[in-house]
């Protein structure tokens, strides 16, 4: 993630929660009340998003010490200390819930992603996200994805083309639509197609399209549709596909399987921050 991005994102939810000022720190401690806390985990999963606690803290005191044990991508299990911080209460406290929101959701994001690549099981066919994500939280979620073992699908609508149904039904055709983007972009952006049907993948091919989407495709046709791409055209998996069915879509040779689940369907890993010697730790 760019740090300069995350300290903006940061800066916005700080504002956010805090506001004219944290009436519970401020009104019990002074600037001189130091302490230690830990971040724990209390289930089991995938961490990511741990650069969040130093670049928060950073902006909010840069005082604050930050000690870092764990990488994202790691393995953690119940009760992993990952990150130990040193600094003025009132700061470790008042940043607390932006942190963990954001740790939190990452790292659910980051064990889901990595239950579905284990599921697939599959040496050529990556998992990727979709742009399924939580406004304000792009940027977080997509790299929780690549923490998870994922791969990142495109970032908005202005890094690629990809051309759905309703643009097919505007346009006309697929060739009509993927003319009309070739006449009007450069040679560096891509073009995706989604397809439904065996006509759609031929003219898909017929056009030029350089990605090609089966969309809630049944996994014994799309392999056989899959044949028909040339190899210089990616391939592209999407609709009705669950981590319940993945297996499903083992070596059935499409290049990626996107899924939407990866972000909006997970659960947050629990964590919890807790001040040495308090009762929770």
């Amino acid at each position: 993630m760019n740090h300069l991005k995350v300290k903006e994102k940061l800066q916005q939810f700080f504002i956010e929660d805090i506001g004219e000022g944290d009436v519970s720190t401020s009104t019990i401690f002074s600037d001189d009340d130091i302490q230690t806390g830990k971040f724990i985990i209390k289930g089991e999963g995938v961490i990511s998003g741990l650069q969040i606690i130093k670049l928060g803290y950073e902006l909010l005191n840069p005082n604050v010490d930050v000690q870092l044990h764990y990488n994202d991508g790691d393995n953690v299990t119940f009760g992993t200390c990952v990150a130990q911080v040193t600094g003025p209460v009132k700061t470790l406290l008042t940043g607390e819930r932006v942190i963990l929101n954001l740790l939190q959701r990452m790292s659910g994001i980051a064990t889901f992603t990595r239950t579905a690549v284990d599921t697939l099981n599959d040496n050529h066919t990556r998992i990727c996200d979709t742009r399924k994500t939580t406004p304000g939280l792009r940027m977080f979620e997509k790299y929780a994805v690549r923490s998870g073992g994922g791969f990142n699908h495109r970032f908005g609508l202005y890094d690629g083309v990809m051309i759905k149904d309703n643009h097919i039904t505007a346009a006309g055709s697929i060739m009509s639509a993927v003319n009309q983007a070739k006449s009007t972009l450069g040679h560096m952006v891509n073009i995706e197609v989604e397809v439904e049907t065996e006509e759609e993948v031929r003219e898909a091919i017929e056009a030029g399209a350089h990605i090609i989407m089966f969309d809630n495709c049944p996994p014994e046709v799309m392999r056989e549709w899959v044949k028909l791409v040339p190899k210089h055209i990616v391939t592209e998996a999407s609709g009705g596909i669950q981590v319940s069915n993945l297996g499903n879509y083992r070596n059935i040779g499409v290049d990626y399987i996107s899924l939407g689940a990866l972000t909006h369907s997970v659960k947050a890993l629990d964590i919890s921050f807790n001040l040495e010697g308090g009762k929770k730790g």
